[in-house]
């Protein structure tokens, strides 16, 4: 799939993990937060805990599905990120956590699925 495709494919699978967790009643705080050392694709408030959410969009299930994107590397990104928004913010009293959305498309359908505590700091 071309660099183009790709971005697409995840700006809508942003938009519909943005959706999910909405109904959910998750809070967004911030879409696509970046700095010098990467970007966290949501961020938002759940039940009083800040929550830091990697968003992974597939069409197929190649290199083990939409889960198994979430390397250690990539965590090790996202808890950067994380602690620069918290830090920048003054956010420093309050409880964290770092949540996983799949959306994986089977037969041109999108199925989400939300994985709070995917992984910690």
């Amino acid at each position: 799939m071309a660099a183009d495709g790709r971005q697409t494919l995840g700006k809508l699978g942003e938009d519909l993990a943005c959706g999910e967790l909405v109904r959910r009643g998750y809070v967004v705080l911030a879409r696509r937060y970046r700095t010098r050392y990467g970007e966290i694709d949501i961020i938002a408030r759940a039940d009083g805990t800040v929550v830091f959410i990697e968003v992974k969009a597939r069409a197929g299930d190649w290199y083990g599905g939409s889960l198994a994107a979430v390397t250690p590397r990539k965590q090790q990104q996202i808890i950067r990120v994380a602690l620069d928004f918290l830090v920048r913010e003054r956010i420093l009293d309050q409880p964290c956590r770092f949540d996983v959305v799949t959306v994986d498309y089977e037969n041109g359908q999108p199925r989400i699925e939300v994985y709070p505590h995917a992984f910690n700091a």
